[in-house]
């Protein structure tokens, strides 16, 4: 028979226990006799059985047989059956992920920090048994208590969000961690409003350094999650400036790296056609907005120093004449999840110039 831990041990002698004093207090204050002790439980009748010509016993209602060369037996299970279920229970609820790991379900973690340590060892003994290789372990911020249990026992941390911290565990000692990291990118997004006056929508921003105060710049902010790019440019042109828009496409992007909390950055300029022109600016972050001749706009200080927005105006305006076309987004299905996405790309038709997407009007 197995081994079983004083853990295990407590638990199946609790649970007796709890049996016992089920059975027993109905019957307090009745005199219970030898016989009646001796005799299987159905339903309402007693059954008696004689120990000694059958070895067996009847012990709360419930069979335990033995016998020279068996386990002991309980209502026909094995007693060690019942440690295994009980093994089971000691372990935290998880399911298998597509990658030969597991994921703990964070809904059913057990509040106790002594409880979710002593689950825990022994669910990483039962995973390496398995084989199994990445384990990805979700708090809840109301379970805060149980991050430095996890991290004592060898987990590390892989993100947090406003409500929860992620942790993962590599299983395997001899391969190198294959767990997907953290968000290595944040997605910006800056909208190039013209209209028919050739005025450029600008803004000033109430906090910026003192280099940029007198700065007018074009309308910028991160898009949100699960925010596609076009409807969050739109988006952030109608929270700093009250004006609405329409989508055109997406004129250049930039890569930098290394920028906020050592992320690297997406920033998408897109060109966007006005649908009305009063501003109304959001007071939280915009000290003012106004529509800037686009001439007056480039011969800025900062904009003419700099190389990078220099050559993004200068795409602009070769946009403008028709000879820059830029990425609009096309709805698509790929079989890889079934989901409808948005990809960018140009269509230049040069038999049928309708079906080009760089025949649009920006005003």
């Amino acid at each position: 028979m197995d081994s079983v831990s004083l853990s295990e041990a407590t638990v199946i002698r609790r649970t007796h226990f709890g049996f016992m004093h089920s059975f027993r207090q109905p019957f307090s204050g009745v005199t219970i006799s030898p016989k009646f002790c001796h005799s299987k439980v159905v339903g309402s009748r007693a059954i008696s059985s004689s120990v000694s010509s059958t070895k067996s016993q009847y012990v709360y209602g419930e069979s335990l047989a033995a016998t020279a060369d068996s386990d002991y037996k309980m209502n026909g299970l094995t007693l060690k059956n019942r440690i295994s279920s009980v093994k089971e229970r000691l372990l935290l609820d998880a399911f298998d992920d597509e990658y030969g790991g597991v994921v703990v379900d964070h809904g059913k973690l057990p509040s106790n920090p002594n409880a979710f340590t002593a689950m825990l060892r022994n669910s990483l003994s039962d995973w390496r048994r398995k084989g199994k290789k990445g384990v990805w372990l979700k708090l809840p911020v109301e379970q805060s208590e149980l991050v430095p249990v996890a991290v004592k026992e060898g987990f590390e941390y892989h993100h947090a969000e406003k409500g929860y911290v992620m942790l993962t565990y590599w299983i395997p000692e001899e391969e190198p961690c294959m767990l997907p990291g953290n968000a290595s990118h944040q997605v910006g997004v800056g909208g190039f409003v013209l209209n028919q006056y050739k005025e450029v929508l600008v803004v000033q921003e109430k906090y910026c350094t003192s280099s940029n105060t007198d700065l007018w710049k074009l309308p910028t902010g991160f898009i949100n999650e699960s925010e596609e790019i076009f409807s969050g440019a739109v988006r952030e042109v109608k929270e700093e400036t009250g004006v609405d828009t329409d989508f055109l496409e997406v004129i250049a992007f930039r890569h930098a790296h290394n920028v906020a909390f050592e992320k690297s950055d997406l920033f998408f300029i897109c060109m966007l056609k006005p649908l009305s022109d009063k501003i109304i600016i959001d007071n939280l972050e915009i000290k003012a907005a106004k529509w800037m001749p686009l001439a007056e706009f480039v011969e800025q200080p900062m904009i003419k120093g700099d190389k990078m927005f220099k050559r993004v105006i200068e795409i602009c305006e070769a946009r403008l004449r028709h000879r820059y076309c830029g990425l609009s987004p096309h709805r698509l299905v790929s079989t890889f999840d079934g989901r409808p996405s948005s990809l960018y790309y140009n269509v230049v038709d040069d038999d049928d110039p309708s079906h080009s997407n760089c025949t649009a009007e920006f005003y």
